[in-house]
């Protein structure tokens, strides 16, 4: 072979390797959804601000759709691929057949609202005839408050009217301008009231109600096709959950710029709630969808046959464990 010749195929060779490497380099596109703006729905945010994205090869677009109903069908409708909601949404159309739907993993598994009312209202029974301000009927708000009427005594289908806002930042705003006399709403929406003026009729933290609150919801057909795509993402969520959980400046200034709070004491204080029930490895409880289960089977029958197991892969998780990759993550805290 004469010398240029060689000198030609060496040159082809090496743009060959590079264009290779660019394709195996090229970021897979993964688009996901979260349904409250909440600390405990932070993990993506910690995500994007540490670059754990990028670190692992993800072109990662990211939705704020409020409530779990409208971003299930969200997720049903392929807008996204990955969702990050209340498990009620999920669990109701799974039980109407939309079986493709799974829950891969959680951070919350308990749920942490407040009902937040008007200083002059001091008791239960103040609530009757009032109006409460819920982000969507079928929410992890509305569940909430269902629940919390029940232990107060209430009625909710009589005795209060709900007042659907689309979120928690407006339930504040619907509070202050007085259209409804007291909230459901989570932290740190509830703080901002409470700065307000506003005050706790019940402090949901201390009821620990067992409910898939926050969870990481796909489609099996994604799976199927974009396996490694899944691992990566659950990955991220895995290193985001570590620092929320180990490193309070960095997580303090994520929260401050996405939640638009100044103040470092409502920071502080919807994190020191809200820290006490997020899982540190994304477990996923059955116990927590088993509560929706029985809510949902009051008014769909079909929910009855259903066990969480049925809407769970763990492959993820199973993986993560597994491979040492959580003990590696948490080894240094």
């Amino acid at each position: 072979m004469s010398h240029s010749n060689l000198k030609l195929v060496i040159t082809l060779s090496f743009f060959s390797l590079l264009l290779i490497s660019g394709q195996t380099l090229a970021a897979e596109k993964l688009s996901a959804l979260y349904s409250a703006q909440s600390v405990s729905y932070s993990l993506p945010w910690i995500a994007q601000d540490a670059g754990l994205f990028r670190k692992h090869n993800l072109d990662f677009q990211l939705v704020y759709i409020p409530s779990s109903g409208i971003a299930t069908a969200a997720l049903l409708g392929g807008d996204v691929e990955i969702a990050l909601a209340g498990g009620v949404g999920t669990v109701r159309a799974f039980a109407q057949g939309a079986q493709d739907l799974v829950f891969i993993g959680g951070f919350k598994n308990a749920l942490t609202h407040s009902i937040v009312a008007k200083p002059e209202m001091n008791k239960p029974e103040d609530l009757r005839g009032k109006k409460i301000g819920i982000t969507r009927l079928g929410s992890n708000s509305h569940y909430f408050a269902m629940q919390a009427l029940r232990r107060m005594g209430l009625d909710a289908s009589r005795d209060v009217t709900f007042i659907q806002t689309g979120g928690e930042p407006e339930i504040v705003a619907a509070l202050m301008n007085g259209t409804i006399d007291a909230g459901s709403i989570t932290t740190p929406a509830d703080n901002r009231a409470i700065a307000q003026g506003f005050r706790y009729l019940l402090f949901g933290p201390d009821l620990q109600i067992s409910y898939s609150a926050a969870n990481i919801t796909t489609r099996r057909s994604m799976i199927a096709k974009r396996p490694q795509v899944g691992a990566a993402f659950m990955q991220v969520m895995a290193e985001a959950a570590k620092i929320l959980h180990t490193n309070k400046e960095f997580t303090y200034r994520v929260l401050g710029k996405r939640l638009g709070i100044s103040d470092p004491k409502i920071i502080e204080a919807a994190f020191a709630t809200e820290i006490k029930v997020m899982e540190r490895r994304l477990e996923i409880k059955p116990e927590g969808i088993q509560a929706i289960l029985e809510e949902v089977a009051k008014t769909d029958p079909r929910a009855k046959t259903i066990k969480p197991q049925d809407m769970i892969d763990r492959r993820y998780l199973d993986d993560m464990a597994h491979s040492g990759f959580f003990d590696k993550l948490w080894a240094n805290k």
